[in-house]
C-alpha cells in the first residue's frame, strides 16, 4: 500500500460519509463500499504533494484553481475536513498564517481600511442577491420558534438587540460597523430613536448615506466614514454586531475599549461577535481568501477587555447554531443567483470566485454544526460600570413574554 493510500485509509475510517477518489491517471480508490457522497477527482500530478505539504488548505487550494473537482456533495466533503485531527494545521501553513499576520494586521487604520473593503467593498448589487431584502443583514440572524424566512429571522435579531438594550425612544445610539443600515432604519422606525452609524467601507458609507437621504429620514439618522476605534463622541446605548471579528489579533482591547468610551456612565450596549472558546489561531483559508486581516478573539479575552474597561457582563447568550440556519439561506440564496451574480462582473465574479465562496458559506455553515468545533456566535449584554439597582430586569423573561413592546414604550 502507497503512502497515499495508506493516508486516505486512514481518514476513510474516521469520515462517516463515504467517498472517492480518482487520480490523474485514472486510477480510483474509495473508502468503503456504498454509493459515495462525493468524489474528489484530481486533475494535475502534483496536486497530492501540495496537499501533504498543506494539508486541507493545500486541497482547497487546488480546488480553488481548478486543480482539483469535488462532484457531488460539496457539504459532506467540507464535513469530512472537521474531522478530528485531519483540519490540523501544516507547519508551512502555521507559517504562512504568521506571515498573514505580520503583513496584513490590522493595527493601522489604512490597513484596516483595505481588509475591510476586500470583503465588503465588493457592491450593494453583488450582497442584494443573496441577502435578506430589504434590510440587508450580513450577519447571524435569530430564528426563534416559528420562524421560516430569512427576512423574518433578520427582523428578529434586529428586534432581539433592540429589547435586549431597552431601546427608548429620543434616544442616542451608536451603531459600530453599520453595514447596509438594516439596524438603523429598523430601529429608528419602530423604536423611535437616533442612530449614528459607523462603517470603514467607502461603498458601505456612500449606499448609507443615499438610503438616509431617499428616506427622508435624515434628521433621525446619520453615518460616519470612521474606523471602529474613532472617538465619535458619547451615546445611550451601543450596539456592536460582527465588528470585533474584524479588530485584529492585538487589537481586541483596543476596539473594546473604544465601544466603551462611546457609552456613558450607565448605558448599556451589545457586542454581537463570532468568537472561539479558548485561545487558538483563525481558520487561515478564512484570511487567505475570505477575511484578510481577521481574527476570531476567544470568549475569554473579549471579557477581560471588557472588564478592563470598566464594562459590567449583564448577559452572555450563544446563538451558535442560529448561524447555521442563516449560512444554509445565504450559500442556497448564492448558488440560485449565481448566473446573476456573475453577469454583474465576469472576471470578478469567476468560477474561482464561486468555489471560494461556496466553500466559505457552506464550510462555515457546517463548522457553526459539528458538535466538536468550538467557534460559537455570541451576545454580550453590557452595562457602563455596575447596573443599578432597578436598573435593568433581573430576568430575561421580558424578551419572551407577550406585550414586550410596550413593556419597553416601542414606538409606533
Amino acid at each position: 500500500m502507497s503512502a497515499i493510500q495508506r493516508a486516505l485509509h486512514s481518514i476513510g475510517e474516521r469520515v462517516p460519509d463515504v467517498f472517492g477518489v480518482e487520480f490523474p491517471n485514472g486510477s480510483t480508490w474509495q473508502s468503503r463500499a456504498g454509493s459515495p457522497a462525493f468524489t474528489l477527482r484530481i486533475r494535475r500530478r502534483s496536486t497530492p504533494l501540495r496537499i501533504a505539504a498543506y494539508g486541507h488548505i493545500g486541497l482547497l487550494d487546488a480546488y480553488f484553481d481548478g486543480d482539483i473537482d469535488i462532484d457531488g456533495d460539496l457539504r459532506a466533503a467540507l464535513r469530512a475536513g472537521m474531522t478530528p485531527g485531519f483540519g490540523k494545521p501544516k507547519p508551512l501553513v502555521a507559517v504562512a498564517n504568521w506571515w498573514h499576520e505580520l503583513s496584513k494586521n490590522n493595527a493601522s487604520h489604512d490597513r484596516a481600511k483595505v481588509n475591510a473593503r476586500a470583503h465588503y467593498g465588493l457592491g450593494e448589487d453583488f450582497y442584494k442577491l443573496w441577502l435578506d431584502d430589504p434590510l440587508m443583514m450580513y450577519t447571524c440572524a435569530y430564528w426563534k420558534e416559528g420562524t421560516t424566512t430569512l427576512e423574518d429571522a433578520q427582523k428578529n435579531k434586529i428586534d432581539h438587540v433592540c429589547q435586549k438594550v431597552l431601546l427608548e425612544p429620543g434616544e442616542k445610539v451608536l451603531d459600530v460597523g453599520c453595514g447596509f443600515g438594516g439596524l438603523m432604519f429598523h430601529a429608528a422606525r419602530n423604536y423611535g430613536v437616533d442612530v449614528t452609524g459607523t462603517n470603514i467601507t467607502s461603498e458601505q458609507v456612500e449606499s448609507v448615506a443615499a438610503k438616509i437621504k431617499s428616506s427622508g429620514q435624515g434628521g433621525r439618522l446619520k453615518v460616519i466614514e470612521a474606523d471602529f476605534r474613532d472617538d465619535v463622541g458619547v451615546f445611550d446605548k451601543v450596539i456592536s454586531i460582527g465588528v470585533l471579528e474584524h479588530a485584529g489579533r492585538d487589537q481586541v482591547d483596543e476596539v473594546v475599549a473604544a465601544h466603551a468610551a462611546a457609552l456613558k456612565p450607565g448605558g448599556l450596549g451589545m457586542l454581537h461577535f463570532i468568537g472561539h472558546v479558548g485561545m487558538r489561531n483563525t481558520e487561515y483559508f478564512i484570511r487567505k481568501h475570505v477575511f484578510p486581516g481577521g481574527w476570531i478573539p476567544s470568549l475569554a479575552e473579549t471579557i477581560t477587555a471588557m472588564e478592563n474597561h470598566g464594562l459590567e457582563v449583564l448577559d452572555i447568550e450563544n446563538l451558535r447554531r442560529h448561524y447555521a440556519l442563516t449560512l444554509d439561506c445565504w450559500a442556497e440564496r448564492f448558488d440560485r443567483s449565481w448566473e446573476r451574480i456573475r453577469a454583474l462582473d465576469p472576471q470578478r465574479f469567476d468560477e474561482r470566485f464561486r468555489r471560494i465562496w461556496r466553500t466559505y458559506l457552506i464550510g462555515c455553515a457546517e463548522m457553526f454544526r459539528s458538535p466538536t468545533e468550538r467557534t460559537h456566535l455570541f451576545q454580550i449584554l453590557f452595562s457602563k460600570g455596575n447596573v443599578a439597582a432597578g436598573g435593568y430586569p433581573m430576568s430575561r423573561a421580558f424578551l419572551y413574554r407577550n406585550g414586550v413592546a410596550a413593556a419597553l414604550k416601542r414606538a409606533a
